[in-house]
C-alpha cells in the first residue's frame, strides 16, 4: 500500500522492520536509515533470511533536516516512521513536513540537555501538519501507544467515562545479567530516575523517583513489585479525556536493578550535562552506555514473560453503574525471539510501531494533524494485535483497584 522510511536500527526497529516486512502487502516498499549504516544492513540481512523480502539500507544523520528530506524524495516514502531517539523528532518532524511526508513516532520528544519529556513541543505541530495536509502520529509503542488504544477501546466498547486509570507494565523476564536496561540505556534511566508525576484531582502531583512501591499480581507472571513513575501517556490521556480524576503509570524492577539504578545516580555517572574528563568533554550517562549491555543483544539470554496493561474504572455503557476492567497483554520473551530475533521489549513496542504506520497506509488514519493513539479509532488496531503477535485480553474486576 506504500513506501515506508524507517529511522533507527536499534532493538525496536529489529523489530518493527521484521513485521513490516511479513506484512508486504501493506508496505511495499521499505527503506531502513541510520547514521551507522552497517546496523541497517544486519537487520537487512536477518529480514532477508526469515521473510525473503529485501529491504533497502541508507545512512543517515537524522538531526540534518536536509539530508532527511532528500531521503525521503529519492525512496518515495509515504511515512516516516521514527525509531530514533527521542531528541530527534522534531527535526524529523520538519523534516516531514517539508518533503510531504507524514509521521509516525513511539516516544515523545525530549531535549537532549534536559530530563523532561512533554507532548507541548509536538502539539505545537498541529497546524503545521494539518495546513499541509499529512498526518502525525505520536507514541504508537506500547507504553505509550497500546496502552492508550486500550483505554479507547474500552471507552467505545465497555465505559462511557474512565474516572481512574492505571497503566501498568511488568517485565518477568531474566537475562542473566548484572546490570541491563530493556531498552536503550541512556534514555531508560533518565525516565526511570526522574520526578515522579500522576495526575489527580485536576492537578500534577509529584514524589522522588522509587518512592512508592506496590506488590501486584500480573497475569502469566505472579507478583512483582512495581514503582509509581511518570510516562507520557498520563499527559495525553488526562488531556484528551478530561474526566479522568487519578492516572498513575508503575513498572516493575527488581531489586537488584533499582540498587545499581540508585548508586549510579548517587555517584553521578547518570548525568546528563557535559563533564571534564582527562581533558576531554564527555557526558557520564552516554558513557555510561557504551559500557552496558546493548539492549538489541540480550534476545537469545532473555526467558520469562512481559505483562502491559490498564486498570480502568469508569460508568459502564449499559447503564448497569461502575465497572472496572483490566486490559491486557502477555508477551513471551523466547516466542518474540524465536520469531523475529529480539526480545519482548523490543518487540512490544516495534509491532505496535508497524500495526500504527499500516493504520496510516491502510486509510484508517490518515486525518491531517498531530494525534495521539487515543484519538484514533481503536478497532482495526485491536485486531491487528491479535493477528500479528500481541494477543490481549479484557476482565471484569471486582471493582476498583485498592492501591
Amino acid at each position: 500500500m506504500g513506501k515506508t522510511l524507517v529511522v533507527g536500527a536499534g532493538g525496536v526497529s529489529h523489530a518493527a522492520v521484521h513485521k513490516m516486512a511479513m506484512n508486504s502487502d501493506i508496505f511495499t516498499e521499505i527503506t531502513l536509515a541510520s547514521r551507522t549504516k552497517s546496523k541497517c544492513d544486519a537487520i537487512a540481512a536477518s529480514v532477508k533470511e526469515r521473510t525473503g523480502v529485501t529491504i533497502k539500507t541508507a545512512a543517515l544523520d537524522a538531526m540534518d533536516v536536509a539530508a532527511t528530506v532528500a531521503l525521503i524524495k529519492e525512496t518515495g516514502a509515504e511515512i516516516l516512521v521514527n525509531l530514533a531517539l527521542p531528541y530527534q523528532d522534531l527535526v524529523l518532524m520538519d523534516a516531514c513536513l517539508e518533503a510531504g511526508c507524514h509521521y509516525l513516532d513511539t516516544a515523545n520528544y525530549e531535549p537532549e540537555d534536559v530530563a523532561k519529556f512533554e507532548y507541548h513541543w509536538q502539539w505545537a505541530y498541529q497546524d503545521k501538519f494539518k495546513e499541509a495536509g499529512l498526518t502525525a502520529i505520536l507514541g504508537s509503542g506500547f507504553d505509550p501507544g497500546v496502552t492508550s488504544v486500550f483505554a479507547t477501546w474500552l471507552k467505545k466498547h465497555k465505559l462511557d467515562t474512565i474516572r481512574q486509570i492505571d497503566i501498568l507494565d511488568a517485565n518477568g523476564g531474566d537475562n542473566g545479567q548484572a546490570f541491563a536496561t530493556n531498552f536503550n540505556p541512556e534514555i531508560n534511566l533518565r525516565e526511570v530516575l526522574a520526578e515522579v508525576r500522576h495526575w489527580e484531582g485536576g492537578d500534577w502531583q509529584t514524589s522522588e523517583a522509587m518512592s512508592t512501591k506496590v506488590e501486584f499480581d500480573f497475569p502469566g507472571i505472579g507478583n512483582k513489585n512495581m514503582y509509581l513513575m511518570y510516562h507520557e501517556e498520563l499527559e495525553s490521556l488526562s488531556t484528551h479525556f478530561p474526566e479522568i480524576e487519578r492516572a498513575r503509570f508503575w513498572m516493575t524492577f527488581g531489586d537488584a536493578y533499582i540498587m545499581h539504578a540508585k548508586v549510579l545516580q548517587n555517584v553521578g555517572m547518570t548525568r546528563i550535562d557535559p563533564v571534564v574528563h582527562d581533558g576531554h568533554e564527555i557526558i557520564p550517562i552516554q558513557f555510561l552506555k557504551t559500557l552496558l549491555p546493548d539492549p538489541g543483544d540480550l534476545g537469545a539470554l532473555t526467558k520469562g514473560k512481559a505483562c502491559i496493561g490498564d486498570i480502568a474504572t469508569g460508568q459502564a455503557k449499559d447503564g448497569s453503574g461502575e465497572k472496572t476492567f483490566y486490559i491486557y497483554n502477555i508477551c513471551d520473551h523466547e516466542e518474540c525471539y524465536a520469531e523475529v530475533g529480539s526480545q519482548a521489549v523490543s518487540y512490544t513496542t516495534g509491532v505496535p510501531a508497524m500495526i500504527g504506520a499500516a493504520q496510516l497506509l491502510k486509510g484508517n488514519w490518515k486525518e491531517p494533524g498531530v494525534w495521539n493513539m487515543e484519538q484514533l479509532d481503536p478497532d482495526d488496531f485491536m485486531d491487528m494485535l491479535n493477528t500479528h503477535g500481541l494477543p490481549w485480553q479484557v476482565h471484569e474486576l471486582d471493582g476498583p483497584v485498592d492501591f
